[in-house]
């Protein structure tokens, strides 16, 4: 089988192509930055997703696309790029999937879809209403919508996936990380809350500074810790291949993460021992983030069985295996 990656220098993408050339197929990667990935067996394109030639010459000779390149940004002056890459993107690739004459599209879409934030009800399954509160989540419907276009007007048969969020191991104990650094460090959390403009919550953690680096337990206005998903790269993988290749899969949708949110009431102090980082409690204005989703489907359709816990994924990163 011969395989495109879109996003193939992204944290699971990069992984995809590997795992996918281990397994001894031919794999071509799509991504506006070079991956670093060097084998016989794995070549690329580099361009943006919404370039007609690039798309073109990147899905030439494919069985089966695998999209998980997209842009994601919070801040208001990206919007615009958002849209060009992860909507205008997404129909350009069909488009090139589709006339190359590949066999499947899986698309990589995003929880974000759901009201993460304000479920009806939890956990969140597929059916659940898609009613996305971000300007990201909106460009993943939309997405979506492109995606099921195609399933029903086209023989190329398509997969959606809805991801969890998903870290490597080593990025829960980064400062630096982009997701996991203000997620879990004060003074991060501080820089990111006055990067995006909110200046009330970038007040109320810089009231909690104690003066030396922190990590955080961000909680809501009725003191309940946060909790959500986080899931694995390596479990992210596994689940994007399943999609692409077992026959059940086809035309259908999945939420793609982990068994059990992580409870930050319990994970803080862990983190803590690790670092050696004392714990700031803060309480913030409204309900927080308190949400589940589901991955029942996959598991039941297609066998999906994640393995790395936040536990596991914390003793991996800093045992240096």
């Amino acid at each position: 089988m011969k395989y495109l990656v879109t996003g193939s220098a992204g944290r699971i993408g990069d992984l995809a192509c590997r795992q996918l050339v281990d397994d001894g197929h031919e794999v071509r990667g799509f991504d506006l930055h070079a991956s670093g990935f060097e084998h016989e067996a794995y070549s690329e394109v580099l361009g943006p997703l919404h370039d007609p030639a690039a798309a073109g010459t990147a899905c030439e000779g494919i069985d089966s696309v695998i999209h998980l390149g997209a842009f994601m940004s919070w801040k208001p002056e990206e919007v615009g790029q958002m849209f060009r890459s992860n909507v205008e993107g997404t129909r350009i690739v069909l488009d090139a999937a589709q006339a190359a004459g590949s066999k499947r599209f899986v698309f990589a879409s995003s929880g974000e879809v759901y009201p993460e934030n304000a479920p009806r009800y939890l956990p969140l399954d597929e059916d659940h209403p898609r009613l996305p509160n971000s300007p990201y989540g909106a460009t993943k419907l939309l997405g979506e919508e492109l995606v099921r276009f195609y399933a029903r007007t086209k023989p190329m048969e398509t997969v959606i996936l809805r991801f969890s969020h998903t870290q490597r191991a080593s990025e829960i104990i980064d400062r630096d990380s982009f997701f996991s650094g203000p997620r879990f460090f004060l003074r991060r959390k501080i820089e990111q809350q006055d990067a995006f403009g909110n200046r009330a919550a970038a007040d109320i953690f810089r009231a909690a500074d104690p003066g030396h680096e922190a990590l955080v337990l961000c909680c809501n206005e009725d003191g309940c810790a946060f909790q959500m998903d986080i899931t694995d790269a390596r479990d992210m993988v596994t689940g994007i291949l399943l999609a692409a290749n077992h026959p059940a899969a086809a035309n259908r949708i999945y939420n793609l993460g982990c068994n059990d949110p992580v409870d930050f009431e319990a994970f803080l102090p862990k983190l803590s021992d690790k670092l050696g980082l004392p714990v700031v409690r803060v309480n913030l204005p409204g309900p927080g983030v308190l949400y589940h989703t589901s991955n029942a489907r996959i598991r039941s359709e297609l066998g999906f069985e994640p393995e790395w816990t936040i536990d596991r994924m914390l003793e991996d990163a800093t045992s240096g295996s």
